[in-house]
């Protein structure tokens, strides 16, 4: 997917190597990007400990936040695939004693909420 699909809301796949260097300041010693998406500016990260959601705020993007969510916090996550008249996929994960999900993000009709469901299933399962 390129620049136009991102733009629009679409999850694109991101090279491990290049995310890796980029949060090699919050990484710990040791700790392996898996798997990444760009979602817009943001970024949803699987390393090999935890799960790292990258918000990029502001008009520059300059204000970042980076919530990090360990693996055995996640008590459970939801994908709602996009429909005729509902355009929208949405992902929702749930960490250990929340009632109400941690996290939600919005996706453009694309496959690539698929992907980040199967890895999601294997580090969680």
């Amino acid at each position: 997917m390129g620049f136009i699909d991102g733009l629009l809301g679409n999850a694109s796949t991101l090279s491990t190597a290049a995310v890796q260097e980029e949060l090699a300041h919050i990484l710990l010693e040791g700790e392996k990007v898996e798997a990444a998406f760009k979602l817009v500016r943001d970024l949803i990260v699987f390393t090999d400990k935890r799960l790292i959601l990258v918000d990029k705020q502001g008009i520059t993007g300059k204000k970042t936040e980076f919530q990090s969510i360990p693996y055995k916090s996640i008590s459970r996550f939801s994908v709602e695939t996009a429909g005729r008249f509902d355009l929208d996929s949405e992902l929702k994960i749930w960490i250990s004693g929340a009632e109400l999900p941690a996290v939600s993000k919005q996706f453009k009709k694309d496959e690539s909420i698929y992907d980040i469901q199967k890895v999601l299933a294997a580090v969680c399962m």
